[in-house]
């Protein structure tokens, strides 16, 4: 019996610490053993969109890989911001539209080709527009994709694990 009273502490850290950060308090701060309201942090940036690119991880720093997800879409579709954040970049590189915003954790979102209603230094939230799609991002096999990158410092991940639950697997005590 103390046995299990002893794990029962060890058994809440444990969770607290594998819970995603998309639980948030609700209204008041929760008693230890209190239901947390879960509520998301990220969003698609094309609702309804199809992924017709995944992404594909490069070899090293400088092999060839596809650095993010072409998500399906319509030419002059509004386009979300997947997280809150900060706008850090909006205008025209190798001559596309992009918009990057750099979000908490050191983590930076990138959307192409994306002609922007915002500016850098905007605060945005999730869901908020951030631009319209523009037509014409190679390799797309409908009538525009947008190209939804992530990074963490220097390193590309793939954008849709902001969008997966995270694994959590709890262990037999004792």
């Amino acid at each position: 019996m103390r046995a299990r009273l002893l794990a029962l502490p060890l058994l809440l850290v444990a969770i607290a610490a594998l819970t995603p950060r998309t639980a948030v308090a609700g209204p008041s701060e929760p008693g230890p053993a209190a239901a947390v309201p879960l509520v998301a942090l990220w969003t698609l940036p094309l609702p309804a969109a199809q992924v017709t690119r995944p992404f594909q991880a490069p070899a090293n720093p400088f092999a060839a890989g596809h650095r993010g997800v072409d998500l399906s879409g319509a030419p002059r579709t509004q386009v979300l911001t997947a997280g809150d954040g900060v706008v850090v970049f909006a205008g025209m590189v190798a001559g596309r539209p992009v918009v990057s915003i750099d979000h908490a954790d050191g983590l930076r979102t990138t959307y192409e080709p994306v002609e922007p209603s915002v500016a850098a230094g905007a605060r945005v939230t999730r869901g908020s527009p951030i631009g319209r799609l523009a037509a014409g991002h190679a390799e797309c096999p409908v009538s525009a994709c947008l190209h939804w990158g992530l990074r963490r410092g220097e390193t590309y991940l793939d954008p849709m694990i902001l969008l997966r639950p995270p694994d959590v697997r709890l262990l037999p005590v004792g």
